[in-house]
């Protein structure tokens, strides 16, 4: 899953997940579809309307853990999505703070951010 794609690639992705509609696509969704598509990320159904793949459903996730790691790095009560909470909590990357609600990175989830912003450089 090296195929590193830009903000707008991913805000294409996610307009396409969201449910985009056939007919006339966003000019977001319109200047990605070419490389979305040769890369597996979205496809075409019957009806000509666009989906997302499972390899982009996966990135999206993968996407928003270290989005929600970076949150509770600067703020601890940062929201989370059900989803990204309960996977970085089973993980061990994050822990409910003992007062007053949020969470706090565990010393894994510091070294994980650590080596992810290592290897974005």
């Amino acid at each position: 899953m090296n195929d590193e794609l830009s903000n707008d690639e991913f805000d294409a992705l996610r307009q396409i997940g969201a449910g985009h509609q056939p007919g006339r696509q966003s000019a977001c969704v319109a200047r990605n579809t070419k490389r979305l598509a040769g890369l597996k990320y979205i496809s075409y159904s019957k009806d000509g309307s666009l989906s997302v793949t499972d390899k982009a459903r996966t990135m999206l996730f993968i996407r928003d853990c270290i989005d929600g790691l970076r949150a509770v790095a600067g703020d601890a009560m940062a929201p989370l999505g059900n989803d990204v909470k309960t996977f970085l909590g089973k993980k061990g990357h994050i822990v409910p703070r003992a007062e007053g609600g949020g969470f706090e990175l565990t010393v894994r989830g510091r070294e994980s951010l650590a080596d992810i912003d290592k290897s974005a450089s």
